[in-house]
């Protein structure tokens, strides 16, 4: 009987094989596997409602896979002799030679598709966006389960406005939203907008991870009062940053009550009932206090008198906006109070002065980042002040500084390790200031939106900072298309915001 005949009559015996006998894989056709099609849910059956179609293809496309070789068959016999002549030992696949003698492999191991496998969507799903993978998570359970893991979701704050936080029943009733899916993605940080006492009353008896898990709370435009502040920072024990937006309902005195000594962040925005005794009690409450964010308009220059050595300790940020009341002396207050400041911002503090910037730069040597946006009586004066003392200055933001002029650029070009500048609407800023910049080969960011006097010849010299990675050129009458051609050809690492 010839090899092939004796295959067929092989193949015969298996057929006529009991239940109980293993089955091949798949049948074979011209040596080769047959693939096994999708499973359900699996990535052929998955439909997307929702996304780009560029995100769709990248999900629906399936990978090519090459063709297998078809191994032997369970309970196949002994292949057959090889002709005469032929050392070689027969394949019992195909009636041929095996090559090189080897033995034949085992059956492969069934494993799931690539649409399924944890292990590829894992590192898969890492390339998406917040909003993707939300949309991502509806494709299918499998999906969703590898989704839902708190890796894919750290760093993000879910914002929640009053209305979302209820669902209507049939009787008219309403009932709190289900939160597990939140807490499955294991969130520690929350933006409520618009809620009362009770809302915050519902969402830290509906969230799972509300009593220790959640680090980071946010209030905006709510009416949340004294007593609902309490219970809040009562219950929720795990929070460490706490911001206060809009809230015009509770007092100072909710302050007094409700603030704890964890508390390590603290911004407080746009409240009518924050004036001096607030920040009393943040002094005396909050010895832990690393950053500090304040837009108080009733604030004055006495309050920040009240901060100990408790916070110059550990407190290395201070952000004042828009802080009308403040003067010199408040600055006095703030570097023999803070000395250990990292990041300053007097934004919008209109009576701090020249003299004001100087107590600032000859008594806070370890500042990063200074803020003097909207303080229209700073002058070139105070940037001199700033280059010889500020050596570890990284960022000057002078977005609004009417006075600041081309002369005090190029008292800035000495600073080696100035890597962001914000010359935003300065309106004396001419073609002239802008070669002192040059020779700042450390800068990164550079802001010169809105300013009027700058042309395209000037704008254009601007090609000498190859390390440049921002230029903002929005609102800048110098900023044309063949001048962004330009600066797409000379500087290609650059965006440049136009």
């Amino acid at each position: 009987m010839n090899p092939v005949a004796a295959h067929e009559s092989e193949r015969g015996r298996m057929s006529n094989q009991s239940a109980g006998d293993p089955k091949p894989p798949c049948l074979p056709r011209n040596g080769l596997l047959k693939l096994p099609s999708q499973q359900p849910n699996g990535l052929g059956s998955a439909s997307i409602t929702k996304g780009t179609p560029a995100v769709k293809n990248r999900l629906c496309q399936l990978p090519a896979v090459p063709a297998v070789q078809r191994p032997p068959p369970p309970g196949l016999a002994s292949p057959p002799a090889a002709p005469a002549g032929d050392p070689r030992p027969s394949d019992p696949a195909s009636g041929g030679p095996s090559p090189g003698g080897a033995p034949a492999s085992p059956p492969p191991t069934e494993r799931p598709p690539l649409a399924m496998d944890e292990k590829v969507l894992n590192g898969l799903f890492c390339y998406f966006s917040a909003c993707e993978k939300c949309i991502l998570a509806q494709v299918c359970r499998a999906w969703r389960r590898v989704l839902y893991q708190p890796k894919f979701w750290a760093g993000l704050t879910p914002v929640l406005h009053a209305k979302e936080l209820y669902s209507p029943l049939p009787g008219g009733d309403k009932e709190f939203v289900d939160l597990r899916g939140f807490a499955a993605r294991g969130f520690d940080s929350f933006c409520l907008v618009g809620v009362s006492d009770l809302d915050i009353c519902e969402f830290i008896d509906n969230y799972a991870l509300s009593k220790k898990g959640v680090k980071s709370m946010s209030l905006k435009r709510s009416t949340i009062t004294d007593a609902g502040l309490e219970v809040m920072l009562e219950q929720m024990q795990g929070v460490v940053r706490l911001e206060l937006s809009g809230c015009n309902d509770f007092t100072e005195a909710g302050l007094w009550s409700s603030l704890n000594a964890r508390i390590t962040s603290l911004n407080v925005s746009d409240c009518i009932n924050v004036a001096d005794d607030a920040i009393a009690a943040i002094s005396q409450l909050l010895p832990n206090l690393a950053e500090l964010s304040l837009q108080a308009y009733h604030v004055t220059d006495t309050a920040l008198a009240y901060f100990t050595a408790k916070q110059g300790h550990t407190t290395h940020t201070l952000r004042l906006h828009s802080c009308w009341e403040i003067t010199n002396h408040g600055v006095v207050n703030i570097v023999h109070s803070l000395p250990n400041l990292g990041v300053l911002s007097l934004s919008g503090c209109s009576k701090v002065t020249d003299d004001g910037v100087e107590l600032v730069a000859e008594n806070l040597h370890q500042l990063r980042s200074l803020d003097l946006s909207w303080c229209p009586r700073v002058t070139d004066t105070a940037l001199e002040y700033i280059a010889c003392d500020l050596h570890k200055l990284e960022e000057l933001v002078l977005d609004r500084c009417v006075r600041v002029t081309d002369t005090g650029l190029s008292y800035l070009s000495t600073m080696s390790s100035l890597r962001s500048l914000y010359l935003r609407w300065c309106c004396q800023v001419q073609d002239f200031g802008l070669k002192h910049l040059l020779a700042m080969r450390s800068l990164r960011l550079l802001s010169l939106a809105g300013c009027p006097l700058l042309t395209t010849t000037g704008l254009s010299g601007l090609v000498q900072l190859q390390g440049l990675e921002e230029l903002e050129l929005t609102n800048c009458p110098g900023a044309t298309p063949e001048l962004s051609k330009y600066f797409s050809q000379h500087l290609p690492r650059c965006l440049v915001i136009e």
